[in-house]
């Protein structure tokens, strides 16, 4: 009876041991003679996470505005949960904002990257055109009070680098090991089984920072639990005078760094949405949950509607931030779909009531276009004006009034110019519109508006974001 014991075990040993060879098994190949066969794996994907479509319905979002596309930085995203293994090095990865870069490149021609994690090379490149060493490979012609002259080096007079609007930093914050565990363990004359589950957590937290004015827009904190399980057969007994060990099992966890990359995906995501003032809220219920596979499709393949945007930053369609007296024009329109057509931006300085030397120029284009039919135009002044609502109003008023005088001395009468939207007189809270920029009053010139039309501050709830 023993002996077929014996047996029996032995055979069910082997065809396990079997079983177990044809599941680590694995394609080989050698590549030249007299060289070890190596092991083939997967071939390289993209590295898709829960949050492509999200990223891809977001981009679309931005896309419809027509809006220029806002600047964006990077700056350090480290780890500081300080969590270190001896055997397996940093337990977190350290290239967090190498993660933050690739998600704002999911977004496509909806924003613009500008590289300044690690500028070396271009500062490099720089100290070699100021030293006039950086060449071509051509000859380049400088002017002089005694004519021009040839040169072989690259001639460099400043302003090539684009600026940023926005910067993004922050980092992995937390590291919560075994937060919750469970499961059972059965065994019987040392044979016996086991399962049980685990859970970890992540935490991030990242903000956005306005690059001139280096005040901070938003800040996001967001967690992420990790899932794992374990589950064996152990045998450990003799048969006879044989002694039998054999441990049969498996494990396995939610990949932490994927879900690292994730968290930070979903904070940019919340982050663009602060500066934007697109809302991300309806993008978000497209998150797989509950189990659900994540989609293999990248998000650059899912994106529908083109960027207007994808022309290089310094070309004719894109329009950078306003300064201070300087003049832009948004062509989806102030505040996004609030107004219809081309509105016009001017601006004023901060905290100022008269208009600078190029807003009065913008005002001459303004009156001759309002002749020709109906125009709408913004006011708008830097976001880091945050008066009491008593001073806001009066500023407003006297904002409209320097424009609709302005306009009176350039024929338009004051009949023609209807305020569409201004904030209520209790108002404090920002409206932002492009980059750095708040509305502080919309006009209509040429064609008075129906009483009653004008949109009230509390119909724009859905696009401020505020």
């Amino acid at each position: 009876m023993q002996q077929r014991i014996r047996r029996t075990f032995a055979l069910a040993a082997a065809v396990a041991t079997l079983a177990l060879a044809g599941c680590v098994s694995a394609p080989q190949q050698r590549f030249a003679p007299n060289e070890a066969p190596v092991v083939l794996g997967p071939a390289v994907r993209d590295n898709v996470t829960p949050m492509e479509a999200v990223l891809a319905c977001y981009a679309d979002h931005i896309a419809a505005t027509r809006r220029a596309p806002v600047i964006i930085g990077v700056g350090d995203v480290k780890d500081y949960t300080g969590k270190y293994s001896i055997n397996e090095g940093n337990a977190i990865t350290q290239g967090g904002a190498l993660m933050v870069y690739s998600a704002l490149g999911k977004l496509g021609g909806a924003v613009s990257i500008a590289e300044r994690f690690d500028p070396v090379i271009a500062e490099r490149e720089l100290a070699y055109a100021d030293r006039r060493q950086l060449g071509d490979g051509r000859t380049h012609q400088l002017g002089g009070p005694n004519g021009g002259q040839n040169v072989p080096w690259l001639p460099y007079f400043g302003g090539t680098i684009n600026k940023s609007d926005y910067f993004i930093v922050g980092g992995i914050t937390e590291l919560n090991y075994n937060i919750n565990s469970g499961g059972a363990e059965f065994g019987v004359n040392q044979v016996g089984v086991k399962a049980r589950t685990f859970s970890q957590s992540v935490s991030i937290d990242l903000r956005i920072v306005d690059t001139r004015s280096l005040m901070v827009v938003r800040t996001v904190s967001l967690t992420k639990q990790f899932n794992g399980y374990e589950v064996g057969l152990n045998v450990f007994r003799f048969f006879g005078s044989k002694l039998y060990d054999v441990d049969i099992g498996a494990k396995g966890q939610e990949p932490v760094q994927m879900g690292v990359r994730a968290a930070l995906e979903e904070g940019v995501v919340r982050l663009m949405a602060a500066v934007t003032q697109v809302d991300h809220r309806p993008c978000m219920t497209m998150r797989p949950g509950g189990g659900e596979p994540i989609p293999l499709t990248p998000a650059a393949e899912l994106r529908k509607v083109d960027n207007p945007a994808d022309a290089k930053v310094g070309d004719a369609a894109v329009t950078a931030p306003v300064a201070q007296g300087s003049v832009a024009v948004n062509a989806g329109g102030a505040g996004g779909a609030r107004l219809t057509g081309t509105a016009t931006q001017v601006p004023f300085d901060f905290g100022a009531t008269v208009l600078g030397g190029a807003s009065l120029a913008l005002i001459d284009q303004i009156a001759g276009a309002a002749k020709k039919g109906t125009t709408d135009i913004v006011l708008v002044a830097r976001d880091t004006e945050n008066w009491d609502a008593r001073k806001r109003d009066e500023l407003t008023e006297q904002r409209i009034a320097a424009v609709t005088s302005a306009l009176a001395n350039r024929g338009v009468p004051p009949g023609a110019i209807s305020i569409t939207w201004r904030p209520d007189a209790s108002d404090t809270s920002i409206h932002r519109d492009g980059p750095g920029l708040q509305e502080i009053a919309k006009l209509r010139i040429g064609s008075p508006v129906v009483s009653g039309s004008a949109p009230s501050p509390s119909s724009d709830s859905a696009v401020k974001g505020d």
